[in-house]
């Protein structure tokens, strides 16, 4: 069973996704490095609790929506956060 950590590396993935965002975008939005977003998501780095809220807060989602997992994430942002190449539709990423 993968760890809180890695679910919670799955999920930004998937958010990353669902908005369009490359790592520098996540990274801008967070005030942070795009070196600090490659390292917390390859796992040499860990989101702290500060970092979730920053996340959500970027998001649009309550903390506590992070952490549901990628799915749930997903479905939780705003219309207006998604990107047009989904034409709305939610995303699954599988765990293995």
């Amino acid at each position: 069973m993968p760890s809180t950590a890695a679910y919670l590396r799955l999920t930004v993935a998937a958010l990353m996704f669902a908005t369009g965002e490359r790592q520098g975008d996540l990274a801008d939005g967070l005030g942070i490095t795009q070196g600090q977003v490659s390292r917390k998501q390859t796992g040499s780095a860990l989101w702290s609790l500060d970092d979730l809220d920053r996340l959500a807060a970027h998001y649009g989602i309550p903390v506590p929506d992070l952490l549901c997992g990628a799915d749930h994430a997903v479905s939780r942002l705003p219309a207006t956060r998604r990107a047009a190449h989904l034409g709305g539709a939610q995303t699954t990423i599988a765990l293995d």
